[in-house]
């Protein structure tokens, strides 16, 4: 289940290095939002009824009494969520900040100290450990950082609340569940203020469905049980689609003569084709010749970084759909993995546009007919994808980054 507009994906506050990933990024709000809306509803008739469907859906009695006493409402959630900020940041930024030198030295040790462990989990699930310790790093520093709200009355605010009900009325069934199962007591699951639980940060559906006990004590403890942490978030990796041994990214060269337009994750070439392109591995040498299929990813456009996004990078962007996240998680991995720092190219050079003239830019582009997502000036998916098409109409290198030219060429045409 795709990660939208929550705290891991549409940012409260950016704070620092220690506390969960949710508190550094923002991506394009789902249109079923209305940050507007009103609460008419009576809150106790809401949550009697709720409570009735509960029962329909064969959650137990005892599942419901126990989780009654926490079932709350709480208009400090309500305010947060209506409140968020957000904060436009560009890959080069956004990966130095939540990647630094201790999360790289931290993830590899801690891949040495769970060696034996990390065999058994990609044995049984396909997973190597970069990629799991990559999202236990970023999503908690590695479970010193996994949130300090409590999960119940959260979900139960956030799922009576007009805004987005329908988000979040599932999980709060799920979180049920999870009582129900003897995953975790109420006093016991907190996590972050949109209900997210555990040191990778899984929503409660995902924590239902995806939790494993690794351990072998009964339960499925994803806030203490290093094992159940790991081989969970394994397992919810594999339900999102993780190929066994296959790559997920690796960094390229691009030549300046490329056919732009063929940097989109909505296009692959075999690995060969790519070769026959110009393409080549970051130090220069030739690129496996190979039928490996893979998309080009341009993060700040022709002049930045470039990297190959194989099939199981699709699983990153399952995982949270900002495309900064996903090629932020995806490089860090890769780095623990062995590879090295990725070339910045001229992106710290790059004149980028403002947040202002982004939405500027969204805006026009709207007026246009294409779908952005929210006007907020941050370049999300749909966002790119809209100034890929409008570069290739206008006959501009269409690399998806945006430029002062692009947003001069739609100002003149307006």
């Amino acid at each position: 289940m795709r990660r939208t507009c929550l705290g891991r994906t549409c940012l409260g506050w950016l704070l620092s290095l220690a506390l969960p990933l949710l508190a550094l990024i923002a991506v394009e709000a789902p249109a079923l939002a209305q940050p507007a809306c009103r609460n008419t509803a009576n809150f106790d008739q809401w949550l009697a009824e709720f409570k009735r469907e509960a029962a329909a859906q064969k959650i137990s009695a005892a599942a419901i009494a126990t989780a009654s006493p926490h079932m709350k409402f709480d208009q400090r959630i309500v305010n947060i969520d209506r409140g968020q900020r957000f904060f436009a940041q560009n890959f080069l930024d956004f990966s130095k900040k939540v990647i630094p030198t201790y999360r790289l030295q931290r993830g590899g040790q801690l891949i040495k100290k769970h060696d034996d462990l990390f065999r058994r989990i990609e044995k049984d699930f396909g997973v190597p450990a970069p990629v799991i310790v990559a999202f236990w790093g970023l999503e908690s520093d590695f479970g010193a950082s996994a949130g300090k709200e409590p999960v119940l009355p959260a979900l139960t605010t956030l799922a009576y609340d007009c805004r987005r009900p329908e988000l979040f009325r599932p999980r709060l069934f799920d979180a049920l569940r999870m009582i129900e199962r003897g995953d975790l007591r109420p006093e016991e699951m907190i996590g972050s203020w949109a209900g997210e639980l555990g040191q990778t940060q899984m929503m409660t559906s995902e924590y239902f469905r995806s939790a494993v006990d690794y351990d072998g004590d009964g339960r499925r403890d994803l806030i203490k049980s290093v094992p159940d942490v790991l081989a969970s978030t394994a397992n919810y990796l594999q339900h999102l689609g993780w190929k066994r041994g296959q790559p997920w990214i690796q960094e390229v060269r691009v030549p300046q003569n490329l056919s732009w337009e063929q940097a989109d994750l909505s296009i692959q070439h075999a690995r060969a084709q790519w070769v026959k392109l110009g393409v080549t591995r970051a130090d220069g040498k030739p690129l496996e010749n190979d039928n490996l299929p893979a998309s080009l990813v341009l993060p700040m456009g022709r002049f930045g970084p470039a990297f190959l996004a194989f099939d199981n990078f699709k699983v990153y962007t399952e995982w949270n759909n900002s495309l900064i996240y996903s090629l932020s998680a995806a490089y860090y991995a890769s780095r623990l993995a062995g590879a090295p720092a990725y070339h910045p190219g001229m992106g710290d050079k790059i004149p980028g546009l403002s947040q202002e003239e982004v939405r500027e830019l969204q805006t026009l582009l709207v007026k246009r007919g294409f779908d952005v997502g929210r006007i907020d000036g941050i370049l999300g998916l749909r966002s790119r994808q809209a100034v890929r098409t409008m570069q290739i109409k206008l006959k501009l290198p269409a690399d998806s980054w945006p430029t002062t030219e692009l947003l001069s060429r739609l100002r003149g045409a307006n």
